[in-house]
């Protein structure tokens, strides 16, 4: 039985969007996290799920690969660990479960920082982009400066809370709840959305 097979015969697509922190509401619908949904549009069932607005379809190894952007084979290693799929010994789905305690604040905890990275990680990109000096004369922009510094930082966090192994994903996401640092990004990233939409804003007026 290959990694595949296992995961499939042990872990439904309910499963997997419950367990990384989907609300689901009493039909097996959710909002689908492919695309922009205020009301669930997708419909979970034991093998497979379909979005009604987006199309958007697959079955549980699939759903986690979108989620993170991961491979096939790094979601199916990632639902086998977090769900305490042995892949060397007899498969039995009667024993499967979380092999880890209060998983469920885990994975919300997890997928907060991984969106408030990912919504950094846009902002240095564009900024790295937009404010590269034109010339070597002229003054290096503050903002160039920061995605210049902070870019591989960011972007190695994301990478790790998407393909790194269980315990580095929770000793990062132990250390990035430290101190109120999400938080303070969290302000940091809305307040710069926030500014950028004002001088968009005065600029279509002028």
């Amino acid at each position: 039985m290959t990694i595949f097979e296992r995961v499939k015969a042990g872990v439904s697509v309910r499963d997997a969007a419950q367990h990384y922190g989907m609300k689901i509401s009493n039909n097996n619908m959710i909002c689908c996290p492919f695309h922009n949904d205020r009301h669930p549009s997708m419909k979970l069932n034991r093998d497979y799920f379909f979005c009604f607005a987006c199309g958007a379809t697959g079955d549980v190894i699939d759903f986690v690969g979108r989620l993170f952007g991961i491979r096939p084979i790094e979601a199916a290693r990632r639902i086998a660990a977090d769900f305490g799929i042995n892949t060397d010994k007899p498969f039995t789905p009667t024993a499967l479960k979380p092999r880890y305690p209060k998983v469920k604040a885990f994975r919300e905890d997890e997928i907060y920082c991984f969106h408030v990275l990912c919504d950094y990680l846009k902002i240095l990109e564009d900024w790295k982009v937009r404010y590269a000096p034109k010339s070597p004369d002229e003054e290096i922009d503050d903002r160039f400066a920061e995605a210049c510094q902070m870019l591989d930082y960011i972007t190695c966090l994301a990478d790790i809370l998407t393909v790194g192994s269980f315990e580095e994903r929770v000793e990062t996401v132990k250390e990035l709840l430290a101190d109120g640092k999400m938080q303070e990004l969290e302000k940091l990233t809305a307040r710069i959305r926030k500014e950028e939409e004002n001088e968009q804003h005065t600029n279509k007026e002028q």
